[in-house]
């Protein structure tokens, strides 16, 4: 599979999985499911030279003073700086990408990596509780699944392992306590970070890095893929006669996030079910069954909706990532300009996530100045049945064990501004509410709780001012069950005088 500057420049948007693009998927068997590495280690000095290129005339025409050339001339100089400064970064990003990922596909020796697949059904704040594991191996292009088991077999730490005091003091000491809480916060380096020495303390085996996925991204691999058969263990086939035999892109979602709850009695059994038919898709992977092109398109997929990250522990290989979507860091490039973010985490301690429907939006509202206003603007809705309490069970509703009454959602809705912004107030159906107020970094958090019985909307909105980016503003928000473009709303821009 070869790869050129323009494929390059096509995948700008997401340089780290444009270099895996060249990757020859082509080479998967049945028997190793092996990638080939050699085009892409054979392409990655012609990347960094094209990314040298673009970066040295981008600077050679900057240095050139347009104020004293006439407009035939300086107005497709301006053009060409555009349209080079639209790329020079990725590609620059892509001639890192290309430099790791060999590595990190186990050509310099064996790697292993720890899965988390996040269950939307009780949401954390990158996508979902960690309810199933698995220990990826790769060596030199060769993926085996391994070592799956759940969240809760590793049990309680105590003491907590370590983690960032200002994180600490936002989301407790649960992120390093419970492998289940670590994406609590969406600061995906400090999640992976934490379940990574889990893991090691736990089972002694070193990790090289950790990789989140949801059902969404099984769902996008199966649109390659057709259709999977899911073998159910002995103990199990009574309680999964009524799932489905064969897990499809349609219907994965729902059966991973609703029916094996309803069809599956104790909670062992669904985190297992779980996790057979998560490595039912990933042996259809490394059977071959999924194409090159269908895996590079469900990852891109994947990783546009940040259903899917990646962390690594080598120094190299995270500066790379750290800048990327992939990336999943609150903090630093990829929180660059106006950026905001609305992450929801769970306060339930059960599987109602998946009945709520959410909408977030960000307003920008006038200033008298200079400076930017916004408003971030969430609408929560429980659609589960009036009668959830009964015809729902407990494994789903939780059963009130946590104070929440069964069918009702309670959620921990934290609201990220953008660097050095202020944040000035926040309201629940237009009525002021207190709320928690946090700094990360430079970055000014809220944080406030919502309780919606069935049927109930509920609407909160977050104030932040002197917002000093002028760039179009981005949002990031924890993928839910729902398509992104239903919960990601088109930004309001008020009209001012």
């Amino acid at each position: 599979m070869a790869l050129s500057t323009n494929d390059l420049i096509a995948g700008a948007g997401e340089p780290l999985l444009g270099a895996f693009n060249a990757l020859d998927w082509t080479t998967l068997s049945p028997m190793h499911g092996r990638v080939d590495l050699t085009p892409l280690v054979s392409a990655s000095p012609s990347i960094s030279t094209a990314a040298n290129t673009v970066q040295l005339t981008y600077e050679r025409l900057s240095a050139i003073d347009r104020s004293q050339l006439v407009p035939q001339i300086s107005e497709p100089l301006s053009r060409a700086l555009g349209t080079l400064d639209n790329f020079r970064i990725p590609l620059r990003a892509a001639a890192d990408a290309s430099r790791v990922l060999p590595s990190m596909m186990g050509s310099d020796g064996p790697r292993e990596y720890l899965l988390l697949i996040q269950n939307n059904a009780e949401l954390r704040a990158t996508g979902g509780l960690p309810g199933a594991l698995a220990q990826l191996h790769i060596d030199k292009g060769v993926m085996q699944l391994r070592s799956e088991t759940s969240g809760a077999s590793l049990g309680r730490f105590q003491p907590p392992v370590y983690m960032d005091p200002a994180e600490r003091s936002i989301y407790t000491d649960r992120v390093g306590t419970f492998i289940s809480d670590v994406n609590l916060t969406p600061n995906f380096p400090t999640a992976a970070s934490a379940a990574k020495a889990m893991w090691e303390q736990r089972y002694g085996e070193h990790i090289d890095g950790v990789v989140a996925i949801d059902p969404v991204v099984l769902a996008h691999l199966l649109e390659s893929s057709g259709p999977i058969p899911v073998a159910a263990s002995k103990g199990q086939r009574e309680d999964t006669a009524k799932l489905p035999s064969a897990l499809s892109a349609d219907n994965v979602v729902q059966v991973l996030l609703s029916d094996a709850y309803l069809n599956i009695a104790d909670n062992s059994s669904q985190d297992a079910y779980f996790a057979a038919a998560s490595k039912s898709v990933f042996d259809s992977l490394s059977s071959g069954k999924i194409s090159g092109e269908g895996l590079v398109q469900a990852l891109v997929k994947s990783a546009q909706e940040n259903r899917l990250y990646v962390w690594s522990d080598h120094k190299e290989e995270q500066e790379v990532l750290k800048s990327s979507a992939v990336g999943g860091a609150v903090l630093g490039a990829t929180a660059g300009g106006a950026s905001f973010g609305v992450y929801f985490n769970d306060g339930t301690g059960a599987k109602m996530d998946y009945y709520v429907r959410r909408e977030v939006q960000l307003i920008k509202s006038c200033s008298e100045d200079g400076y930017s206003n916004y408003v971030v603007r969430v609408k929560l809705t429980n659609t589960a049945p009036s009668n959830a309490a009964v015809v729902l069970p407990e494994a789903v509703t939780g059963g009130g064990r946590y104070g929440v009454s069964p069918g009702s959602v309670q959620t921990n809705i934290v609201v990220y501004g953008p660097s050095q912004s202020l944040l000035n107030g926040a309201s629940r159906d237009a009525e002021q509410i207190s709320f928690g107020s946090y700094t990360h970094s430079d970055r000014p958090v809220g944080i406030v709780t919502t309780k919606l019985s069935p049927g109930q909307t509920g609407e909160i909105e977050m104030k932040f001012v002197k917002v000093v980016q002028s760039a179009l503003p981005s949002l990031v928000v924890t993928p839910t069950a729902q398509p992104v473009d239903q919960v990601k709303l088109p930004v309001q821009v008020a009209e001012c005088e």
